[in-house]
């Protein structure tokens, strides 16, 4: 049974890469009568028969050829045949994209991996109908696919079409913390000061260029201070330090008009300069000027005020690496279980059996006690405790605050068994504060720079999360540290938050809307893992 349920375990994370899609589209149609039309993509995958939008780019304001800086990432599964859905719609608001038939601009299908089938004409139930028969078209395989957009039925959105560039991200998963900054700007504006914005583009073997990143605009301000970014050093520089790298500030025009102030070339080795106090600054040139202007010097200085680099490793990085595991328990002791002293109650205390949390416990902690040193953390969550009996989300169930280590699994068992006659079950469901107290020995040890142990937290749950603004938050924030999250569903309630915590159909975000750094949750119903082993 252990085999079976750890083959399972196996299948669901194999993984071959990950593959990063960026996205431009050109003569879409106008659908707004004064401007241009505000285009905006979203990223659908089909799983299970349904189309569940991944994630979506930001709104480009008048705009009939957008190159949308958005980045899509998806895992790449050698073996499967992965569905994509492309839809463009004109954005009249972030909240209502798609949400009307008259803003959708057009649609394309693909499949992701080497091995694609065409897709069969109007058997896939979506949010908008696309009948035009599909090419089996491979985007990994084909690194550049350039295809038409349809609007409903079959029909051509015109002369638009949309492209769509991918890239397997290498093994070096690291990522480049950069905050720039300009100064003495060249004014465009008559009446006001410029709006600048700064785009970085990687220049690639074949001479083209790779929109890496797009600033925000800093309204009427010739010193503007951008807000410091994220970019992967694959999305970057493909993590080559020496390839070139355009730099270009433009001042924004609502009309999607945009002014060119300038430009700099330079590398990521380059930047490094910027490490610790060091700052680096560019000329900021407009090559007609140079020519043009005798006494031309330039039109304004970007700096590049810090850079900090950021590795990313993988659980079997860590392992690999010789860490040893550090496994936390954290049994869910909410009301929602119902009473301990009932038949019905998923913490029943049967002196025959156990019940539905101790078989869960031992089924996935004996899995895990094989990569163990041999102690497991074990906290509960949602009960009023004693002595004062005042509700507590992260307690020892040993109840020894200084030392909640418990010997091997059946010290878990032993622990529970103690435990749950001197609590009273209560609420609400909030699994952000254990998830965060982990995080913090995670962090701490990391600090050290030793990294020797990777933390992996074990929830066992009835499903339904009361915090989960705060839960999103704390996971987020784990995802950059050494720790991933197994959630065990206990029972047969409603599992969505947890289905969302997992982030399987489209990437987990903070509340503010930062991704998660790395995929850290892993969710699993019980029953169906009881079903496998």
């Amino acid at each position: 049974p252990r085999a079976a349920a750890m083959s399972e375990a196996q299948a669901s994370l194999a993984v071959l890469s990950k593959v990063e899609l960026r996205v431009s589209c050109k003569h879409l149609l106008d659908r707004d009568t004064l401007n241009k039309s505000d285009p905006c993509v979203l990223l659908l995958m089909q799983s299970q028969g349904q189309w569940m939008e991944v994630d979506r780019s930001e709104v480009i304001k008048s705009n009939l050829n957008p190159v949308f800086a958005k980045i899509f990432t998806v895992d790449y599964y050698f073996e499967e045949v992965q569905k994509l859905r492309f839809e463009v719609y004109d954005s009249h608001g972030h909240a209502g994209v798609g949400a009307h038939d008259d803003d959708f601009l057009g649609g394309m299908e693909c499949t992701v991996g080497q091995v694609g089938t065409a897709g069969q004409e109007g058997t896939l139930p979506c949010p908008v109908r696309l009948t035009a028969p599909l090419a089996p078209l491979q985007i990994v395989a084909q690194k550049r696919v350039t295809k038409p957009l349809f609007l409903k039925y079959g029909k051509f959105a015109g002369k638009s079409t949309i492209t769509v560039i991918s890239e397997e991200i290498s093994g070096n998963n690291g990522y480049v913390e950069l905050a720039f900054r300009a100064k003495k700007l060249d004014d465009k504006d008559l009446f006001s000061k410029s709006d600048p914005f700064l785009e970085i583009y990687r220049i690639d073997d074949d001479r083209s260029e790779q929109l890496v990143y797009r600033t925000e605009v800093v309204k009427n301000n010739l010193s503007p201070v951008w807000e410091p970014f994220k970019v992967s050093l694959n999305s970057l520089c493909s993590c080559e330090e020496k390839r070139r790298l355009r730099c270009v500030v433009w001042d924004y025009d609502s009309r999607g008009k945009h002014d060119f102030i300038g430009e700099f070339f330079t590398t990521f080795e380059e930047m490094q300069k910027a490490m610790g106090e060091n700052k680096v600054q560019w000329d900021c040139m407009n090559p007609k000027y140079k020519i043009k202007k005798r006494n031309y010097k330039n039109s304004g200085v970007v700096v590049l005020l810090d850079l900090k680099i950021h590795r990313v490793y993988s659980f079997l990085d860590y392992i690999m690496g010789g860490c040893q595991i550090h496994f936390t328990v954290a049994i869910d002791f909410t009301a929602s279980n119902g009473d301990p002293r009932n038949s019905c109650s998923l913490h029943y205390i049967n002196p025959y059996q156990p019940n539905e949390y101790l078989k869960a416990l031992v089924a996935v902690g004996e899995i895990c006690q094989d990569y163990d040193r041999q102690k497991f953390s074990a906290l509960g969550f949602g009960a009023r405790i004693p002595p004062k009996y005042e509700v507590s989300h992260d307690f020892a169930i040993n109840f020894n605050p200084d030392n909640d280590e418990c010997e091997g699994i059946q010290g878990v068992v032993e622990s529970y068994q103690s435990c749950l006659p001197k609590i009273q079950l209560y609420g609400p469901t909030n699994v952000a504060p254990i998830i965060s107290k982990v995080a913090r020995v995670a962090a701490d040890e990391e600090r050290t720079r030793e990294a020797s142990q990777y933390f992996i937290l074990l929830i066992l749950t009835d499903g339904v999360v009361t915090d989960m603004a705060d839960t999103r938050e704390a996971i987020v924030r784990a995802s950059y540290l050494p720790m991933s999250i197994i959630i065990v569903g206990v029972g047969n309630a409603d599992f969505t938050d947890m289905q969302i915590l997992d982030g399987d159909d489209g990437v987990l975000r903070s509340p503010k809307g930062e991704p998660v750094l790395r995929d850290i949750v892993q969710f699993v119903p019980f029953r169906e893992f009881k079903n496998v082993s």
